[in-house]
């Protein structure tokens, strides 16, 4: 078989929805991530799980490699595919199928975004909590098992996926769990796809647990003098057991980054950025608490967002470091890199993080989900050398991590970007994950060269 055949039989199937445009093709061909570019053979936009199923059962015959995208923000290369293999973009299977209010419970298509669910939901007086700060789409958020800021209160994709319509490589179609909150009836198959990268399926469906809209929210924003007082700071509130929504770091590097950027006027210095949902009673006492664990910690400077506006810029201004972070050397490049470590390390791999940052002569700010121990650097590069330093300090960053008992990746994934730390991080469960693989795609045509062995 030769792929010119299999881009005959898909043009077949499905028209001008097979597009092999240079436009296209570049355009799938990028991520926002560092890796050079690798534009697919062609682009399918199919519109349901049927012809996603007749995709994958002539790509299976032809021996064509298929690599699912949604909106291309991963941050570790999952997307990226090759000149021969096609890429299927979700973009005409955006639909929100059926809200159950009851439930607290929805059905949507993987091509559907965060914002645009959260936009459908708003009259019903639910949410969907997961925020990775990116309108991502949330096929692409179970793929690489995301979180985000509300992760501390809401928990993570895994914890909010309730079950899975899944094609397989060979285009059959099964489903993984029920709309029921709990089973012990055999595998956790919806586990087991979560976090995949598409490449054990590609998931056509996903039925995703809601939460109610809080009835109050407060937020706020403190500075401290160091780096070990904030996150120490950190630590006593979720030692304490407070009900945080958010609680967010950002070193003095991005507080200046943002103020760049926003035209805020947040001081050079490590900050929290905090956030409390619930019963108006419960969100005062909860602030109230915090604020004495903070002060305690020689907090500087509480300042609360004390009405929804407020709020949206604060967080508009933390989801934005970012961009705000590339703009400290404009026309730079970035790798953007993630760990998580147990909570009791957390204030030790930050500081010697910030210190290996340093010590290396990059532009390297943090900012982190430091509520479950996972935070991120933005290492900035202008040339080859830049590029090598960054690459030895974001190697430091994952052996640290691994050192102090945690993960190389909280939230970004594996992808191609770390795939190399996998056997140090799993060991021998690496070679059951691609048993796995070899058993659900044993042609190895999903994704290939990302994840597994």
């Amino acid at each position: 078989m030769t792929m010119q055949a299999a881009l005959d039989a898909l043009s077949s199937l499905l028209g001008n929805r097979l597009s092999r445009s240079k436009s296209d093709l570049d355009l799938h061909g990028r991520s926002e991530a560092w890796f050079a570019p690798a534009p697919p053979a062609a682009v399918a936009y199919p519109r349901n799980t049927a012809e996603v199923s007749a995709i994958l059962k002539l790509c299976h015959a032809h021996g064509m490699p298929v690599v699912a995208f949604g909106r291309g923000t991963s941050l570790e290369g999952q997307t990226l595919a090759g000149p021969q293999m096609l890429t299927l973009d979700f973009r005409d299977m955006a639909q929100v199928l059926q809200i159950n209010d009851a439930d607290m419970d929805v059905v949507i298509q993987p091509g559907v975004t965060r914002e645009a669910l959260n936009t459908e939901l708003r009259a019903t007086g639910l949410m969907f909590p997961v925020d990775p700060g990116a309108d991502a789409t949330l096929g692409g958020m179970a793929m690489t098992r995301a979180s985000g800021t509300t992760a501390v209160r809401y928990g993570t994709m895994r914890d909010n996926v309730l079950a899975l319509e899944v094609v397989l490589a060979d285009g059959r179609i099964i489903r993984t769990g029920t709309r029921a909150r709990k089973s012990s009836a055999g595998y956790d198959l919806t586990g087991l796809f979560v976090g995949s990268e598409g490449t054990l399926g590609i998931v056509t469906e996903l039925t995703l647990r809601l939460h109610g809209q809080p009835e109050a929210v407060s937020a706020a924003i403190c500075a401290f003098d160091t780096l070990e007082t904030a996150v120490n700071a950190v630590i006593d509130t979720i030692q304490l057991g407070l009900p945080m929504a958010r609680i967010e770091f950002i070193d003095p590097l991005a507080a200046r980054a943002i103020n760049a950027y926003a035209g805020a006027d947040f001081p050079e210095k490590p900050h929290l950025l905090v956030e409390f949902h619930g019963a108006e009673a419960g969100v005062a006492q909860t602030a109230a608490t915090f604020g004495e664990i903070a002060r305690d910690h020689g907090a500087l400077d509480f300042k609360w967002a004390t009405d929804a506006d407020e709020r949206r810029a604060l967080w508009t201004m933390r989801h934005n470091a970012y961009y705000a972070c590339l703009n400290l050397k404009p026309g730079a490049r970035a790798i953007t890199t993630d760990i998580c470590v147990p909570i009791s390390r957390l204030a030790q791999a930050v500081e010697e993080t910030a210190a290996d940052i340093r010590d290396s002569g990059l532009l390297g700010p943090i900012v982190g989900h430091v509520g479950d121990g996972n935070f991120h650097s933005l290492l900035l590069i202008e040339n080859d050398a830049d590029m090598i330093r960054a690459k030895e300090v974001a190697a430091r960053m994952s052996e640290r991590a691994l050192a102090l008992g945690g993960t190389v990746t909280g939230e970004h994934g594996i992808g191609i970007g770390k795939k190399s730390y996998m056997p140090a991080e799993h060991g021998e469960a690496w070679a059951v994950m691609g048993a796995l693989k070899a058993a659900l795609d044993p042609t190895g045509l999903l994704n290939p060269a990302k994840l597994v062995p």
